[in-house]
Formats: C-alpha cells, structure tokens, sequence
C-alpha cells in the first residue's frame, strides 16, 4: 500500500470518529418531575398563606406551610444534587373562597407527590426524596385538618 493511501486512510478514519462522537444525542434531562414538584408545592404554599379578606391563620394552615417548606428544601437539594435549575417560578391564580383555596392546595401537594414519589436512580438525591414526601403527608394531612376545625 502507497504512503499517500495510507495517509488518505488515516485521515478518513479520524474524521469519521470525530463526525460520529458530533452526531451522538444530547443526553436526556433527567428527574423534570422535580422541577413540577416544586411548583406545584410553589402554588399550594401560595395558595394556602394568601387569604382574601381578614381571614386568620389557623394553626393547621400554619402547619401545612411549615411541611411544605421542608418539602420544597428538600427537593430542591434533590434537584441540585441532580443539576436541575430551579429559577423557574409560574404565578398561581388567587382562589377567593377559603374551602376552594385549601382544596386546590391539596391537589397541587397530591401532584407534587406523584412527580417525585418513583425511585431515585440516583443515589445522592433518594434520601432528599423520601423526606420531601414525607413533609408533602404530612402538609396534606395538615390541610385536610383544617376542614375539621
């Protein structure tokens, strides 16, 4: 084989792999449920300490608020954990009634928990993970309380 082929060869060859390492897919996002998760958690926290009118704070909502705090923490270290960027933030539309406004809390948790409640593949972001469902219970079961009083 001529040195001027085996060059030519040489040459193909490289700009094949380097056409072919250009040609590959982006990877794909991972977890967006987590970026769902928080605002929906967003939205029913909003939802739940913006009172029309002179309602007072009743101790439940207090509560429901403080879960859902912890709930949005620890998510948000799940999804930096992950490389999520958390500086998405959607405004959420003011219900008038206090009955509405606590039932639409409780569906925007309920959809927080679905987003985030399958296992983590990644190690680092599980435990965040299962203690943010935990305070998403328990700020659901504090806002069910609040029917009660």
């Amino acid at each position: 084989m001529s040195k001027a082929l085996k060059l030519t060869l040489a040459a193909a060859i490289a700009g094949a792999t380097l056409l072919a390492g250009c040609a590959s897919p982006p990877p794909p996002q991972h977890h967006p449920a987590y970026l769902h998760a928080l605002s929906d958690l967003r939205a029913a926290r909003w939802l739940i300490e913006h009172r029309p009118g002179d309602w007072a704070q009743t101790v439940d909502e207090v509560d429901a608020v403080r879960q859902i705090d912890g709930a949005i923490n620890d998510i948000k270290q799940a999804a930096i954990d992950d490389g999520k960027n958390l500086d998405y933030h959607p405004p959420v539309d003011e219900r008038p009634d206090h009955h509405g406004r606590i039932h639409a809390a409780i569906d925007y948790l309920k959809k927080a928990r679905g987003d985030i409640e399958r296992e983590e593949d990644n190690g680092w972001a599980n435990s965040p993970r299962i203690h943010a469902i935990g305070h998403i219970d328990s700020a659901i079961h504090a806002a069910r309380r609040v029917f009660n009083d």
